[in-house]
């Protein structure tokens, strides 16, 4: 996913001079909004600094507890020379005229934002500087700018930002290419850890999050759609709803069988959300849905299509994949199950429909969707829909649909002029995702004589939405996924099976499953090979070098920082060690969203088959660090979400519907069951990326890696709470 700001020129940097008593106002706008007209301009800042000194930096993009709102402005802090604690941080408005696509998704919110908002920096601090060397009379050469001030160095004289904003806003605006970048080993801020800028209004709990909004006359609501995905409404007892204690109104909202737009189903509105959910409980609906959607069935129809020999759709074969029937192929079939978000606040959204155009306060990871869908469903332009993104309490994919706020929108077009929030239950939540995509993979590999990788197959099963053609959303696999580029002779083979059940994005979407897989057989392979399985994969990493992308979704990969990541990973975790029975190591590693992350977990498991993870170590290779902090919580809780995701849950859909509903079904990871989490990053000068999603892959295979080694029990279907794990 890509969140890039337009490509910026000269033209492409403004100033707004028109601040109440002065000031210096720098943004950014695209090609397209230069040639607007002014009123399209006047959002469009990120730095802002008042004669008075105060120094505003805006955000743009989405917070969702991934620390951005705090690590983009700092990058334009280090930049700008201003100590950290004198910025104040605001929330940009939604406007991708002025910021490029606000979207939180794909890990891409650094790298993509990265030599953008340093030039930001730069470009602001130089201004600030040829505005003191006027004042002086003395070459800008001879000035600097030091913590807030800029310094004339021989003769020691000293001017706040404050006082240099005014002239500052009146010099012409320098070339983004020619602005000095500081050097990465002069940076003062990036890299230290920094608390998040909202952190104090979180622990006083003050509002931030979507279900927080209130707005003056606001009415609540709650949405009840057909448990069977699109079904539609017959009939319903509405009359009786209405007169029910708290309920002001309910009606039907027709929707259409767009699963990503306005679903059909019934809007229940009260004077309070627990009167809505009251009568929810109340509500008697006759649904006109047919389908008959069976997970188990699609499981028993991928068991058969697994059976070597079965015609499958190539994705990609190199070299001569043969398996003869001489006994020394080696094979083994992984399933993991659908997964659903389970977001810790539930989908909600506020909005006020009012003379043809609607406002809409939504935890958004991406504005985009809800513009398109919101203008669709109420028939209306894309200009009459105003969206504001609040803070977000749990995303992992799940915002980046709109259909929330569709809604949402919808339901308030009906209530006009009053606005009104809709809050979803957890069951609805669960009930109505966009899940994470099972898979099946039958596997079959090859050694050489020397015990190297030298044959690997992957015959892929997995959903469509509604085709057997196209994979759903999140669900394919690349002609480059690992280890397609380090093996001689490769096939892979996938066939989709058509269902109802709609698919999105799920944390390290695609990679979060494939990896447990893969990095699972990988391991089968290094125990027929008799090697130790870091030694295995070193080996099959080959020498230090980028190899390139052969197409799919492949990128260059760098086999040097894999190695890398792969050595730091087992000398902190101590790899190698003996351990007493029962208690193993495993480590697996992964490359996604640009990063490079090895995970070593060390678990003990009783003869009774009770597991403990006692340990997980995690080593990085993601470039520079913005903020230190935010970067060990993002891998931190990518490994906790990783290992809960894998040990308790998935999502069964029979009848058509889901079958869970709640979190005693859908359990998380509880503290009782978390381990000690290291978390290590390797240095390096490569573009930074992104650290939501990376370090989520390798963790579950290195846990399952690891059990193997203390068992010799090879699991091969998620989540572990269904397995056997006893041993003797």
């Amino acid at each position: 996913m890509n969140s890039a700001l337009p490509a910026l020129d000269r033209r492409g940097f403004f100033r707004i001079s028109a601040l109440a008593g002065g000031g210096f106002f720098l943004g950014s706008f695209s090609a397209q909004a230069a040639d607007s007209s002014p009123e399209a301009f006047s959002p469009n800042a990120y730095v802002r600094i008042t004669p008075e000194g105060a120094v505003t930096i805006f955000s743009k993009n989405p917070e969702v507890g991934q620390g951005i709102k705090t690590s983009l402005p700092m990058i334009i802090a280090e930049e700008l020379e201003i100590p950290w604690e004198k910025v104040t941080v605001e929330q940009a408005p939604v406007n991708e005229k002025s910021y490029g696509r606000q979207v939180a998704g794909g890990s891409m919110s650094t790298p993509t934002n990265y030599d953008t908002h340093r030039k930001m920096g730069a470009i602001a601090r130089v201004m600030l500087v040829e505005a003191a060397a006027k004042e002086w009379g003395v070459p800008a050469s001879e000035c600097e700018a030091i913590a807030g001030e800029v310094v004339h160095k021989s003769s020691g004289k000293k001017l706040g930002y404050g006082a240099l904003a005014t002239a500052a806003s009146k010099l012409p605006i320098p070339d983004q290419n020619s602005v000095p970048l500081k050097k990465v080993a002069d940076f003062k801020l990036l890299g230290k850890r920094i608390g998040g800028v909202d952190n104090p209004k979180i622990v006083t709990g003050q509002p931030l999050f979507g279900i927080d909004q209130k707005q003056p006359g606001l009415k609540y609501a709650c949405y009840v759609r057909c448990p069977v995905f699109t079904g539609k409404v017959k009939e319903a007892n509405l009359d009786e709803i209405k007169k029910l204690p708290g309920i002001t109104d309910a009606f039907v909202i027709e929707g259409t069988a767009d699963h990503y737009g306005l679903l059909p189903g019934i809007a229940i509105i009260g004077i309070d959300t627990w009167s809505t959910f009251q009568a929810r409980k109340a509500l008697k609906v006759t649904w006109d849905s047919d389908t008959k959607e069976s997970f188990a069935a699609h499981a028993a129809k991928a068991a058969e299509l697994m059976k070597e020999g079965k015609a499958a759709n190539e994705i990609r074969r190199s070299g001569s994949p043969e398996f003869p029937d001489d006994g020394k192929t080696i094979s083994g079939s992984y399933h993991y199950p659908h997964l659903s978000h389970a977001n810790l606040e539930p989908q909600n959204c506020t909005a006020v429909f009012k003379d043809g155009a609607v406002e809409v306060w939504a935890p958004t990871q991406n504005p985009g969707p809800g513009f398109d869908g919101i203008a669709k469903a109420l028939g209306i332009p894309k200009e009459k829909v105003t969206i504001h993104m609040t803070r977000i309490g749990g995303g992992f994919g799940r915002r980046l649909m709109g259909d929330f706020m569709i809604e949402c929108a919808a339901i308030a077009q009906k209530l006009e002029g009053t606005p009104v929030k809709v809050t979803w239950t957890r069951d609805q939540d669960l009930a109505h995702d966009y899940y994470r995509a099972g898979g099946w993979h039958h596997f079959r590999g090859r050694l050489d004589d020397s015990g190297k990788l030298a044959t690997w197959a992957d015959h892929f099963v997995t959903f469509g939405l509604n085709s057997d053609e196209r994979t759903g959303n999140g669900a394919d696999l690349g002609g480059d996924e690992f280890p397609s580029r380090f093996v001689p002779n490769l096939l892979l083979e996938r066939t989709i099976l058509s269902s109802n059940t709609p698919l999105g994005w799920w944390r390290a979407p695609g990679s979060c499953a494939l990896a447990w897989a893969i990095q699972g057989f990988i391991d089968e392979m290094a125990h027929a090979a008799k090697k130790d399985p870091l030694d295995f994969r070193l080996e099959l990493l080959g020498e230090d070098r980028e190899v390139p992308a052969s197409g799919g979704r492949g990128v260059p990969y760098n086999a040097t920082r894999m190695k890398g990541v792969l050595r730091l990973a087992a000398e902190k975790s101590g790899w190698g060690e003996k351990l007493e029975p029962g208690r193993g190591r495993g480590i697996a590693f992964h490359f996604s969203h640009l990063g490079y992350v090895a995970v070593v977990a060390d678990v003990t498991v009783s003869k009774e088959g009770v597991l403990k993870v006692n340990k997980l170590t995690a080593a990085c290779d993601v470039g520079p660090i913005m903020n230190l902090s935010g970067a060990e919580n993002q891998v931190q809780g990518s490994m906790i979400d990783g290992l809960s995701a894998a040990w308790f849950q998935e999502i069964l859909v029979e009848n058509g519907a889901v079958q869970q509903t709640n979190f005693h079904e859908y359990p998380l990871l509880t503290m009782k069951d978390a381990p000690r989490v290291e978390v290590h990053f390797a240095k390096s000068d490569f573009p930074p990326t992104g650290l939501g999603e990376p370090a989520l892959p390798p963790t579950a295979p290195a846990i399952t890696n690891a059990i193997f080694a203390a068992t010799g029990k090879r699991v091969r279907t998620l989540p572990l709470a269904k397995q056997d794990l006893s041993w003797s």
